[in-house]
């Protein structure tokens, strides 16, 4: 028995001494302590930074998962940046990066930690160690905070990821809890007094049981009886389709349009000679080569050109070089081509094409800045150019405009009036509003359900991310303006749909099992 003994402990030493080096750097035996019965796992020093690690491995976990959910509107911060620095670079495909290598490098020494408690040792952290922690506590409430000061809406986008994510994250957690009963038991047994252990077993249970009854307080719109889904939502292409071609050319429309989007959404400038085109930006530099063509004028508004000094610039070349969109796929030779001879794109020839192919528009309008010939009569001719000039019928255009509505009414009664924000129902049923065109992190199912039995129906833009349209589709919206009408056209169903009994199934078996599990871990 004796020799059994020594021999599986030197045949375990290896595995500690891996542990200890990774944690402490401390590779030899003689340099490593094991912890007595009832005594603490470290000293004090130890002590006070072991609750520093664990809250940097919390901290950016909430932001790995905060920045993770916000893909859907990297392009936003990109364009953000770009606006700021000068120059386009994907920076929140880097902040990813770095989130995710920060977080693994936080969870691994995490990790080790438990598994030398588990095994009786002593903890010491090296200084190498404790710097990487400091660092990434300090990085992860750093970009937590400056976050929520620039871009507090995000913040909206996670709690509506947990309408999706929340009974897989409830599933996680448990498994969590369950790996760590194992160090939680062998040290309430090791314990030598009655009031160690409750501390010790107390907070656990509790997180425990706050774990096992969550579910209670969760809501889903995904989980539904069977039956009960509502359509599909109308896909309308953002600026076209600007994973696949230049925003708000022609062939980023032609694209949407072969994708099969239902609707083309787009924005609209007047230029200093009266042509209405397309273009978000109130400069021309980023989706333009006007710093090649006309470097003095890049900081110049779009409004101020005249339409041929436009209609020399390329509005293609740049898409091939920045790349706009991490998850942009690789186009083909004849696309690349296409690409690089797109060009400012007039608002009537818009309006044509999506006339000639039934779908609907819906666009943003600026007014040209002061000094502009257009300056107080923008909507009149913009009007001008959808009524007479470019063909399209009436039922086609979703006015969003608010701007002299009454007017636009009058001489185009035919418009689908909308509203681009909320507002009681009876005061949109007075101004004809048929849609509401909302920023997706207003979705509420209540809402939509309220307005469409007004008969008023909800778009939310911009919707990409797959997760985030299943949530509008599940929550009832009518249709949803994308970057991603490729992508997207794809889903047949909701992610994560299920039926409150399939639901129920999965929390009850999670919750037994991890029950037996612990209990099993507790009793050897």
């Amino acid at each position: 028995v004796v020799r059994r003994h020594l021999l599986q402990r030197y045949e375990h030493q290896p595995f500690i001494s891996c542990l200890a080096g990774f944690y402490s750097c401390r590779w030899k035996r003689y340099q490593r302590r094991r912890t007595e019965p009832g005594k603490c796992c470290c000293k004090t020093r130890e002590c006070v930074f072991f609750p520093l690690l664990v809250g940097a491995f919390c901290f950016s976990l909430i932001f790995l998962y905060m920045w993770g959910e916000a893909k859907n509107d990297y392009n936003n911060f990109d364009w953000y940046n770009y606006g700021n620095m000068g120059f386009w670079f994907l920076w929140s495909l880097v902040l990813l990066i770095v989130a995710a290598i920060l977080f693994t490098y936080i969870t691994l020494l995490l990790v080790l930690a438990m598994c030398l408690l588990a095994e009786g040792q002593q903890l010491y952290l090296h200084w190498s160690h404790k710097i990487g922690t400091f660092l990434v506590l300090g990085f992860s409430i750093t970009a937590l905070f400056i976050l929520s000061v620039l871009w507090g809406d995000q913040w909206k986008t996670v709690r509506l990821s947990f309408q999706i994510t929340a009974p897989y994250l409830h599933i996680g957690a448990i498994a969590i809890m369950v790996l760590l009963s194992w160090p939680v038991a062998l040290h309430a047994i090791r314990a030598d007094k009655k009031v160690v252990q409750v501390i010790i077993i107390g907070p656990y249970l509790a997180i425990l049981l706050f774990l096992f009854l969550i579910p209670l307080g969760m809501y889903s719109p995904c989980i539904r009886e069977m039956g009960t889904l509502g359509p599909k939502p109308a896909l309308i292409g953002h600026r076209g389709a600007p994973m696949l071609a230049p925003e708000n050319t022609e062939m980023s429309f032609q694209k949407t349009i072969e994708h099969g989007g239902d609707g083309l959404e787009t924005d609209v400038t007047i230029s200093y000679d009266g042509i209405p085109f397309l273009m978000h930006d109130s400069t021309l530099r980023r989706t333009t080569n006007i710093k090649e063509v006309y470097p003095n004028d890049t900081a110049q508004n779009a409004a101020l050109f005249s339409w041929n000094t436009l209609q020399e610039l390329n509005a293609g070349t740049w898409f091939l070089k920045d790349k706009p969109f991490s998850c942009m796929g690789s186009l083909s030779r004849a696309d690349q081509n296409q690409a690089m001879n797109q060009s400012i794109y007039k608002l009537s020839n818009f309006l044509r094409l999506a006339d000639s192919q039934d779908k609907l528009v819906i666009f943003d309008l600026y007014r040209p800045p002061e000094k502009h010939p257009y300056r107080n009569s923008w909507i009149n001719r913009t009007l001008e150019v959808i009524l007479n000039e470019s063909g399209i019928r009436p039922h086609l255009v979703l006015w969003l405009e608010n701007d002299m509505r009454s007017f636009v009414q009058s001489v185009a009664p035919g418009f689908q009036q909308t509203m681009g924000t909320k507002a009681p129902v009876e005061d949109l049923l007075m101004d004809n509003i048929v849609k509401l065109n909302l920023a997706y992190t207003e979705m509420s199912s209540e809402d939509i359900r309220i307005y469409a039995a007004a008969n008023i129906t909800t778009n939310l833009y911009v919707v990409n991310e797959p997760w985030l349209f299943s949530l509008a589709w599940c929550s009832g919206a009518h249709s949803v303006t994308t970057n991603a009408v490729h992508t997207l056209k794809n889903l047949s169903q909701p992610l994560f749909l299920m039926t409150p009994q399939q639901y129920n199934i999965m929390w009850i078996l999670t919750d037994l099992t991890s029950v037996l599990l612990i209990s099993l871990i507790f009793a050897l």
